[in-house]
């Protein structure tokens, strides 16, 4: 990739990283520390949520049987205990229902609606999934069942029959509320409970019992919007920002459990989210029981939360072994397809727990959008996708499902799955191919590797590094800052890992430093790292942390690119 310059205006470091990156000068205070006060909106912006918010306060209060449905993966479980755990607060002591990945798939299905209803539960609030199974939700409505569906994945152009669908990416949404469709399904969730204490609140329900602590639920929110990769921009970040402060105090039984199972010796980062914390929580709907999420982060001290975390731990381990065997068999198929714009990869036999994982990485090689497909033995294709930036996947999905190509499919802008019967997974490639090609020609042609800052290698220092984290947290969307280093030379160069390219680099200044380019030793940057320099200088981009490995803490540098110097 090309080096390019994002430019920095004067004043601080970090006013110079707020204002390159568009914040208006009397908007910086408010993102440079972001907090709820200054980005939450009124719930009410959004379709349905009073509606919603009604019907939930109309079951606390008469004690009514609830059951929260919840997709397999970390934002569902993050949403789903949210919910539990808020109402518990509130007195009532709802049920939860997680599907099984293999044996029933993604989103609702209107038999175990109808099961739920038949155990009891008059109204099922489905978190993280819903907003297109209209055939589910009907067979609910049919047998008198209430849904309240919370969602964030895209919609058709027909809503699905329910008491209430509270999703931002509602085709119907006012701008102001479509202004937040990256919300993650949890901080819908939080903005119902929101709504929800607000009308108890109105009926006199707190006037003899203390109100629901709201923020201390943020730790769930932070978890689930980093782990299901929404954009961290806007009320995204100050739910991510406080959520970690929260969670710093480790007041959730389950989550202190997570964090020692992840052998994590300090307070969690917005990393550990993303990488230790939400895989672990994944594996279990990926390769093992998909209610261990919620009963997790549900359970309180005593309970079975430290034994549910050490057993999240050892099937992240198996999904590790899993992912790596599907890959492999996935990318022997990749030399065949260099020619389209977007892959479409699949196999008989392939585990459709880490098909997303594979997708993800596949993706980040080619540089391409890829889809992932697990054939069963009965012939159907469990499919899962992720995007590049500029290529709305989820869109193409839908209406390759509207084509009646598919079974069922949906998703987002990066990320969708599907489900599509072997036997058209062929013309389903050629249709998408078709249908994206220019749009991944176009995005590709546009990619170059921003710099927020370049530095000589004596400025490589953890104070620019603690500088720089004070404009977090950082993700996508808001990603963290990247700076070139330069001009250096490579002192040495290896492999390390699972195909980590590590180098020394020393610069004009004699000054050192640390960089690795994770899972690069095959790419084109790592072949050029690896074999390319002959003496020739380089500068360095990618984003610097801190190694406290060593006696003394460092800056590192976590290279995404390079560029000879001369």
């Amino acid at each position: 990739m090309a080096l390019g310059s994002g430019g920095m205006a004067g004043g601080d470091l970090v006013t110079q990283l707020l204002t390159a990156r568009g914040v208006a000068p009397d908007d910086i205070e408010r993102h440079r520390n972001p907090t709820l006060r200054g980005f939450l909106p009124d719930p009410s912006i959004f379709h349905d949520m009073d509606v919603a918010a009604e019907r939930l306060a109309q079951a606390v209060l008469t004690g009514e049987s609830v059951t929260i449905y919840g997709d397999y993966d970390v934002d569902g479980a993050t949403s789903s205990a949210l919910l539990i755990r808020l109402m518990r607060e509130l007195g009532a002591n709802p049920a939860h229902y997680i599907p099984d990945r293999l044996l029933e798939g993604y989103g609702p299905s209107g038999e175990a609606l109808v099961r739920l209803g038949q155990a009891g539960s008059s109204l099922v609030v489905t978190v993280d999934c819903g907003a297109m199974a209209h055939e589910a939700l009907e067979m609910a409505h049919d047998a008198g069942i209430d849904v309240i569906v919370v969602d964030h994945h895209k919609c058709a152009a027909e809503n699905p029959r329910t008491v209430a669908l509270v999703n931002p990416n509602r085709l119907d949404s006012t701008d102001e509320a479509a202004s937040y469709g990256h919300l993650a399904a949890v901080g819908v969730a939080f903005l119902l409970g929101i709504a929800l204490v607000r009308t108890l609140r109105q009926r006199g329900f707190f006037d003899a019992r203390a109100e629901p602590d709201l923020m201390g639920l943020l730790d769930l929110v932070a978890l689930g919007t980093v782990a299901d990769v929404a954009a961290l921009h806007g009320l995204n970040r100050a739910f991510v920002a406080q959520g970690l402060k929260v969670m710093a105090h480790r007041r959730n039984a389950g989550l202190n459990a997570l964090i020692d199972a992840s052998r994590l010796k300090r307070a969690p980062q917005c990393s550990d989210l993303g990488f230790a914390l939400g895989p672990r929580i994944n594996a279990g709907g990926r390769v093992g029981e998909s209610t261990l999420g919620v009963r997790l982060l549900t359970g309180e001290a005593g309970d079975e939360v430290h034994d549910i975390a050490a057993r999240l731990d050892v099937l992240n381990e198996e999904r590790r072994a899993i992912e790596a065997e599907v890959q492999a068999a996935a990318e022997e198929h990749v030399a065949g397809q260099h020619n389209r714009s977007v892959l479409v990869l699949s196999g008989h036999g392939w585990h459709p727990g880490v098909i997303g994982i594979v997708a993800g990485r596949i993706k980040e090689k080619s540089g391409k959008p890829v889809i992932v497909v697990a054939i069963d033995d009965q012939g159907e294709g469990k499919g899962s996708g992720r995007s590049i930036s500029g290529v709305d996947l989820g869109a193409a999905i839908i209406a390759a499902s509207a084509q009646g190509l598919l079974v069922k499919g949906g998703g987002h802008a990066m990320a969708a799955g599907l489900t599509i019967e072997a036997g058209k997974i062929d013309a389903f490639a050629d249709w998408v191919d078709g249908l994206l090609a220019r749009d991944v020609e176009r995005a590709r042609a546009g990619q170059a590797t921003i710099i927020d800052l370049s530095v000589a290698p004596r400025g490589l220092q953890p104070e620019l590094v603690n500088q720089l984290e004070i404009a977090g947290p950082y993700g996508v969307g808001w990603p963290a800052p990247r700076v070139a280093v330069g001009p250096v030379k490579l002192v040495k160069v290896d492999i390390v890992g699972n195909g980590h390219v590590r180098v020394i680099a020393s610069g004009n200044d004699g000054a050192r430093f640390k960089g690795i380019a994770f899972r690069a030793a095959e790419s084109d940057l790592g072949q050029v790292l690896l074999h390319g320099s002959h003496g020739r200088k380089f500068w360095l981009a990618g984003r610097v942390k801190i190694d406290d490995w060593g006696p003394v803490a460092a800056a590192e540098l976590h290279i995404e690119d390079a560029a000879f110097a001369d």
